[in-house]
């Protein structure tokens, strides 16, 4: 962080990331002082510079301000048993005193009131904030809400009383009124039973969700991404653990530890959290499911691990420029990215990455502070992670790569057609690539209709096992499926390379199909191609590369490298390989091999992938084997290890 002095390292506590709690501290230290700079009248309103509001306005990106890093100064003081030298629950008592005065409607900060708060029955995006307040106030009670007069205490109550009120949207909204319900009955505020109604109505909502293993849908039936953790999972955890209700415990905590044997594979050796799914800018918040269950003893990782990937997490961000000269938090990835931002995200809306924070709760002397670090999941060995609810394959390289395979997380709406989500429509998201916003997509299997490359749309998952991972989905341009056409689609891992299979059925013989892979993206971009191989190579400021590769196996025609104009959250100078080719009569076969390393090796010495109709052959290095058969909508794998 610009001018942060940091505490020293401590490389023999923390051999991977040198970071102690003293450096987890300091970093929320300084993220609270820069935004404290930018607080109205009585510290209500934290008014973050940025060129676009919100869909909610001024005002509702102000509360924002004001709740997001009201809920990292609680776990700052809580964890510190309420040492509080900078006055932080001072300045935000008054902020709750003045902004509960007089709730508006009106979302323009230029003239009149200064103070207020929107009304939550009138600013839906106010809930989400009043879920975070309530949560900040039930850690902090006796140091905050304690110390409140009895009208202040009634005017905060009355503000959140609308967000008992069922949510309006139908997602992860629904544990806001539940949150919000279960600080008032701990404050002993719930009067007619309203409160407690709000909180079970809300886990009884996102347990139509649970499919099992871990994995909660977000609403929509094959939404899945990181809300699972740093939502699904942590607010009813955190819920049960504050009330110390064993019951929700035994119900919640073996569902987060479940969860977190694929999460935390999901975090590359550079701390990278993988690209995939919506509010990416929240960026650390990956790290909260990691210390919930540390907090609450229910997870698969050691004390070390779990310190490891949440240090390395919040190192990856800092030491990659998250935070601008003034100290703040801007809407993107590393820097400021506009294409990954949705349109409900305000300049204030980053700081739900307090959320990787929680583990400030867990005091000086618990293990996961003292512990010495040890390597995450993904660093020891080459591996590879089935998951069959959300339909992913988790694939990580000693190189420090870790790739998604994805065949079955759409963000698609069940009564509606959207175009295809970039953050969620790829065959494959990684932690150290971003899809493309512009030109070409990258890691697509598309076919060309009138001059348009059709969508993804919805995917439909057909399994996932030892290596392997399969789905089907029906192409689409301009919001329309292409009558009587599918497309199956297997990939298959070994080591760093990935082989892809395509079944096109029912569509017009001579119909072109494109498939893309990785698009890598640094400072400056190299690509080309060598018969029925392509790749492009991005470097960063020290000259690190990432090589993407793609080559034919069968089926395709031709092979090119295309530069991105817009490049890709890594980078402003992107690029992607992709092969061409035209299906025949009958179902076509379209096979692949593809790679994203971290070296300039492009051809695929130790593949050895033979096809004969709809079937495929493919010998691993350790002497393995696969044999798939693909057909329209099914798949079969077979997999033989090596003798």
């Amino acid at each position: 962080m610009p001018s942060l002095e940091l505490p020293p390292e401590d490389r023999s506590l923390s051999p991977h990331t040198g970071w102690t709690r003293s450096h987890w501290e300091t970093v929320a230290d300084a993220l609270l002082a820069a935004v404290r700079t930018h607080a109205g009248p009585e510290h209500a309103l934290i008014s973050l510079p940025g060129s676009r509001p919100s869909l909610s306005g001024h005002r509702s990106d102000a509360l924002e301000g004001y709740a997001r890093t009201f809920l990292l100064a609680a776990f700052r003081v809580t964890g510190a048993d309420g040492a509080d030298p900078a006055g932080l629950m001072r300045a935000y008592a008054r902020g709750l005193a003045a902004g509960t005065r007089t709730p508006t409607a009106e979302h323009d900060l230029a003239g009149g009131d200064q103070v207020s708060w929107p009304d939550i029955a009138l600013r839906p995006q106010a809930l989400v904030e009043a879920a975070s307040i309530a949560v900040a106030l039930r850690l902090t009670r006796p140091w905050l809400w304690d110390t409140l007069d009895e009208q202040t205490r009634e005017q905060v109550r009355a503000w959140l009383a609308p967000g008992l009120r069922p949510s309006p949207v139908d997602n992860n909204w629904w544990l806001f009124p539940a949150m919000v319900g279960a600080f008032l009955v701990d404050a002993g505020l719930d009067h007619d039973g309203s409160a407690q109604r709000a909180v079970d109505r809300g886990l009884e909502r996102i347990e139509q969700w649970y499919l099992g293993d871990g994995w909660y849908t977000d609403g929509r039936p094959r939404a899945f991404d990181h809300y699972n953790g740093w939502a699904l999972h942590l607010y009813p955890l955190l819920h049960a653990h504050l009330s110390g209700d064993q019951q929700l415990l035994d119900k919640y905590g073996p569902r987060l530890a479940a969860h977190l044997e694929g999460h935390a594979r999901t975090f590359g050796a550079d701390g990278a959290p993988v690209h995939q799914g919506r509010s990416l800018i929240y960026r650390f918040a990956a790290a909260a499911p990691l210390w919930a269950g540390a907090l609450t003893g229910h997870t698969p990782l050691t004390p070390g691990a779990t310190r490891r990937l949440a240090s390395g997490a919040l190192r990856y961000f800092l030491d990659g420029g998250a935070v601008d000269a003034d100290g703040l938090l801007p809407l993107g990835w590393f820097g400021r990215f506009d294409p990954m931002v949705q349109t409900y995200s305000g300049p204030a809306s980053p700081y739900w990455a307090s959320k990787g924070f929680l583990g400030l709760l867990l005091p000086a002397d618990h293990p996961v502070w003292t512990a010495v670090e040890e390597p995450g999941p993904a660093e020891t060995t080459d591996a590879v992670l089935a998951l069959p609810q959300p339909g992913w394959l988790i694939q990580s390289t000693t190189d420090g790569l870790v790739r998604l395979h994805n065949h079955g997380s759409d963000d698609q709406p069940a009564d509606q057609v959207l175009p295809d989500n970039p953050l969620y429509a790829r065959l494959a998201h990684s932690t150290a690539t971003g899809p493309a916003f512009d030109g070409p997509p990258d890691n697509h299997f598309g076919l060309v209709t009138g001059g348009e490359l059709s969508e993804r749309g919805r995917i439909h998952p057909l399994g996932a096992g030892d290596g392997w991972a399969a789905s089907l989905h029906r192409p689409r341009v301009g919001g329309h499926e292409l009558p009587g056409v599918t497309v199956t689609s297997l990939v298959l891992v070994s080591g760093a390379d990935e082989i892809h299979a395509h079944l096109v059925n029912g569509a017009e013989p001579g119909t072109e199909v494109r498939h893309s892979g990785w698009a890598v993206a640094g400072t400056e971009t190299d690509t080309g191609t060598d018969g029925l191989l392509a790749w492009s190579t991005a470097a960063d400021p020290e000259g690190a590369r990432l090589t993407s590769a793609l080559q034919n196996i069968d089926g395709f025609t031709a092979a090119t490298a295309h530069p991105l104009p817009t490049g890709t959250a890594f980078g402003p100078a992107a690029a992607l390989p992709v092969l061409t080719g035209r299906t025949n009569t009958g179902a076509a076969l379209f096979v692949s091999a593809s790679r994203l390393a971290r070296t300039a090796s492009r051809p695929f010495p130790h593949l050895h992938v033979h096809t004969d109709g709809t079937r495929l052959h493919v010998r691993r290095p350790d002497g393995a084997e696969y044999e798939a058969v693909l057909a329209p909508g099914q798949v079969t794998v077979t997999v033989r290890p090596s003798e």
